[in-house]
């Protein structure tokens, strides 16, 4: 596949670059820095940024997919402006592009822990997350309205951070709207194997138009 992944220099970005780039497809990894993603032979690294439309959609016109890890990044004091800003911009671009498949890595905020109740409206929900994961919900709600654009949107395990990266099992389950738990009742997965659950969607689609998440 010709696949353009946006925000390729990044936490998810990096592992997804890497699973899709040792699978084979040819890649398009759009970043702002170019010098922070490793040369390989089936990657090919275009500078834009992501908060720009068109630039955009000069990015990633003639793919088959354009997957979005985009993050303007946690510490970011403008981290919910940006962070719709950029997703919207996004979602206008793959559409200018004339691409008809988009892919979103979102937050775990926006899975329903309870009736009525989502993660990151939770009590125990953690303040330094909380405007990156709002807007990740709120960007969900826009997504859902979409009728041009074949897009799945991703909610990765309620803890996905670095102490997490390194390890890949090779394995994970699915889930819809709530949080998938393992048998200690934790919501987990490793970067790698988010990667490995990313890049199985878009080769066999089951999740065109819908949420879903990834856990062990």
């Amino acid at each position: 596949m010709k696949i353009a992944l946006i925000g390729a220099s990044g936490f998810v970005g990096t592992a997804v670059l890497n699973e899709l780039e040792q699978r084979g497809h040819q890649v398009t990894a759009i970043v702002r820095h170019p010098e922070k993603v490793q040369q390989a032979e089936n990657v090919t690294v275009v500078k834009a940024n992501a908060l720009d439309e068109n630039e955009i959609a000069n990015a990633v016109k003639g793919h088959d997919v354009a997957v979005s890890t985009y993050n303007p990044g946690w510490t970011n004091p403008n981290i919910y402006e940006e962070s719709m800003q950029g997703a919207q911009a996004i979602q206008n671009g793959v559409k200018k592009s004339g691409v008809k498949r988009l892919f979103v890595v979102g937050g775990a905020g926006s899975l329903y822990v309870a009736p009525k109740q989502q993660l990151v409206d939770s009590p125990q929900f953690p303040s330094d997350f909380k405007a990156g994961a709002l807007a990740a919900r709120d960007y969900l709600d826009i997504i859902k309205n979409e009728q041009e654009l074949e897009w799945t949107f991703l909610s990765p395990a309620i803890e996905m951070h670095r102490g997490t990266s390194g390890v890949r099992k090779g394995t994970y389950r699915t889930g819809l709207e709530n949080p998938v738990f393992d048998e200690n009742d934790r919501s987990i997965i490793s970067v790698e194997d988010m990667a490995i659950a990313i890049a199985d969607e878009l080769e066999n689609p089951k999740h065109i138009r819908e949420r879903f998440t990834v856990a062990y």
